[in-house]
């Protein structure tokens, strides 16, 4: 009798084992390091790109001189509660020190210097700003008003900061001052009643998490830094999950609405914004591409194609790369044919979250090279590269780091 036959493991094993490394996988690990980077510097910038260029503007957009007013703005946040801080004083002092903030916080978390402090104060310039005059905003708009609450959640600053270059072993000084200020700032409100309800509660719980987190780096290194990272890393991939969710529901009710519309369904829906002065920043280019009609039907019903099946490719890597890389051209396409730059770069930004691993760390490898070149100093291309190819899959091995169906 041979002793060695193997007894027949339990139906339910497999599974098991399968469901505990999901588990470990989540919970052990920040997934999508490049993808969190690359979304959190998108919209960062598209966001810095438009309050630079509509800065001669800006009081007419949301500051005083603007068609919503105080009172208009007031009467509707006193019903939908939104968050603004333009609504605290209308001093044009104060509009204008809320303005330089919001330039300054994005700029600052697209270089990704103290990240989790600054997407805290983006998100508030981002809200502050376009929830003073709701109106003034467009499709892109919405998607940077989102994306700036789902990036608090995130640990976009992994790779690709300045946070990521910061030596881990030297003591953060400049962290707990920035939150201690911010604390006085907080108390501040509260005492004067600016801030209350439900705000007041997300930001003193901001406030006390990461005050949780400094103290249990610096005084309890052991388990409760160990649970504060699981946590962490929690928040961070749900946050992520829900960035990618969000760009589906996009993709998909703006497919199935335009699957309703008759000009959709005749192949004619794209000849019409073409002819719109608004939307013709270069007439003759717009004239030349409307002047086809098989062309203008093909458009038309492979933009309705496109954005349908997006959520179905998920599942599929190759597929799903080939529409994401339609996708990317069509709204860079869009950016230039119908003058909509801030909007395109906004659905870039997002669309960037299904991004290839392998493919954003080329780029990031490429970019440390290029930077390299121009400031004449190889030796330290050549040690960013080895440091990308090189720590990033020590803290993600490589079953963590590919997350097959959704970020490859």
């Amino acid at each position: 009798m041979n002793s060695s036959v193997r007894t027949p493991a339990a139906p339910g094993a497999a599974a098991a084992r399968k469901l505990a490394r999901a588990v470990q996988r989540v919970t052990s690990t920040a997934l999508g390091p490049y993808q969190s980077a690359v979304v959190r510097i998108g919209f960062s910038l598209t966001w810095l790109l438009f309050l630079l260029c509509e800065y001669p503007h800006r009081h007419e957009l949301y500051g005083p001189d603007g068609p919503w007013s105080w009172d208009m703005a007031q009467k509707l946040i006193a019903n939908n509660h939104a968050f603004t801080a333009l609504m605290w004083s209308q001093s044009p002092v104060w509009f204008e020190i809320v303005y330089g903030l919001a330039i300054v916080s994005a700029a600052l978390l697209m270089l990704g210097w103290r990240t989790r402090t600054m997407s805290v104060l983006f998100m508030i310039g981002v809200l502050s700003l376009q929830n003073r005059s709701i109106f003034m905003g467009d499709g892109g708009d919405n998607v940077i008003h989102l994306m700036a609450i789902y990036l608090v959640l995130t640990r976009c600053g992994q790779v690709w900061s300045l946070d990521a270059r910061r030596d881990a072993r030297r003591a953060d000084r400049v962290g707990p001052v920035l939150w201690g200020a911010l604390g006085a700032c907080l108390a501040a409100l509260t005492f004067t009643g600016e801030l209350s309800g439900g705000w007041l509660l997300i930001f003193w719980g901001l406030l006390v998490v990461h005050a949780l987190w400094w103290a249990a780096g610096r005084y309890a290194p052991g388990h409760p830094r160990v649970l504060l990272d699981v946590i962490a890393n929690l928040l961070h991939n749900a946050g992520l999950f829900v960035i990618m969710a969000e760009v589906c529901l996009v993709y998909a009710t703006a497919g199935w609405y335009k699957i309703q519309g008759s000009r959709w369904q005749d192949g004619t829906a794209l000849y019409y914004p073409l002819h719109l002065d608004y939307f013709s920043p270069w007439p003759g280019l717009s004239g030349l591409l409307a002047s086809s009609g098989v062309i203008v039907m093909l458009l038309t019903y492979g933009t309705v194609a496109v954005q349908v099946a997006f959520p179905f490719t998920l599942f599929n890597r190759r597929v799903k790369n080939v529409l994401l890389a339609v996708m990317i051209a069509e709204h860079a396409a869009i950016a230039v044919l119908l003058g909509l730059p801030f909007f395109s770069l906004a659905m870039i930004a997002a669309d960037a979250v299904f991004l290839p691993t392998g493919f954003l760390r080329r780029v990031g490898r490429w970019a440390a090279r290029g930077r390299a070149r121009v400031l004449g100093r190889q030796d330290d291309a050549d040690a960013d590269a080895d440091a990308d190819a090189d720590v990033a899959p020590r803290k993600q091995p490589r079953q963590q780091e590919q997350v097959r169906t959704l970020v490859e």
